[in-house]
């Protein structure tokens, strides 16, 4: 059964930057973002960008009244969890075999213990590695990149581990 990766906007607003949104969708998921994010957050995408992620397989899902009901219970639930993060999650949680990707650390706690599974950019890394979806010189390229991005909050030891591993 093929899992669905739920993305917010933090993930691929990285992928973005580190020149990985046209080889994600290389990956044996089915890849969706949550309409409100789409429209949200995700202004800097451009029409192109947006065109080339749908012919790829990005599907937008646009969450229907029950479930916005449960995104609203979350965030009384979780005040410090913004509106787009708790559709998200909510969202992940209706897929079957659903993975969340965020890099907000409130966000995957709050999965994590809903038992919900989730990842970050560096596992696209690892997953597109394994999968040999791209030349490794372009993943090299894309930890270099975040690590001189101060935007980017990942930690600096887990992106030298893939570094050593990819051999740079």
């Amino acid at each position: 059964m093929t899992c669905v990766v739920v993305n917010d906007a933090s993930c691929l607003i990285d992928l973005k930057k580190g020149e990985l949104l046209h080889v994600l969708l290389r990956l044996p998921y089915r890849f969706i973002v949550p309409l409100p994010i789409r429209e949200e957050e995700l202004l800097d995408f451009t029409t192109q960008e947006w065109r080339m992620l749908e012919d790829g397989g990005l599907a937008t899902y646009d969450l229907p009244g029950e479930e916005v009901a449960r995104v609203f219970a979350l965030k009384r639930e979780h005040s410090r969890l913004s509106a787009n993060d708790c559709f998200a999650l909510v969202t992940t949680t209706c897929q079957e075999n659903g993975i969340l990707l965020t890099g907000d650390n409130l966000l995957r706690k709050v999965a994590t213990a809903r038992a919900v599974r989730v990842h970050g950019v560096l596992w696209i890394i690892d997953e597109l590695h394994a999968a040999e979806a791209c030349d490794v010189r372009l993943l090299v390229s894309a930890l270099q990149i975040w690590r001189a991005d101060e935007a980017v909050f990942l930690p600096p030891a887990e992106i030298d581990k893939r570094l050593r591993r990819l051999g740079a």
